[in-house]
């Protein structure tokens, strides 16, 4: 059951970002991500299976992985007239990976 409703909460995820984008407020459809829906379910996992302070830690560390997300809104703002969108997306996705890399590497080393 417990799947069955994290999947239809991905599944209403879907279809209002479809919503949006065919409607005059199709901006909005770049906000729909950003709910916190796998987030909850995250802290939710790990505040119930693990220390509090084990669920300060993944909230920083979800702090911190908004700099690949910003690496890749950045990309995608800036080859959006430049590069087809396939290739922009392709690469965008690309920037968000270095991006994603390096704070592994990083968090693991320094935290």
């Amino acid at each position: 059951m417990a799947l069955f409703l994290k999947a239809l909460l991905g599944a209403l995820a879907v279809v209002l970002i479809q919503l949006f984008s065919q409607s005059r407020l199709f901006y909005l459809a770049g906000l729909v991500p950003l709910f916190p829906t796998f987030a909850l379910i995250s802290h939710y996992l790990v505040g119930s299976q693990r220390s509090p302070s084990d669920l300060q830690a993944t909230a920083l560390f979800g702090l911190c992985a908004l700099v690949p997300y910003a690496a890749y809104l950045v990309s995608v703002y800036c080859f959006a007239t430049r590069l087809p969108l396939w290739m922009n997306l392709f690469t965008s996705s690309l920037v968000w990976c270095v991006f994603a890399a390096i704070l592994i590497y990083l968090w693991q080393r320094y935290v």
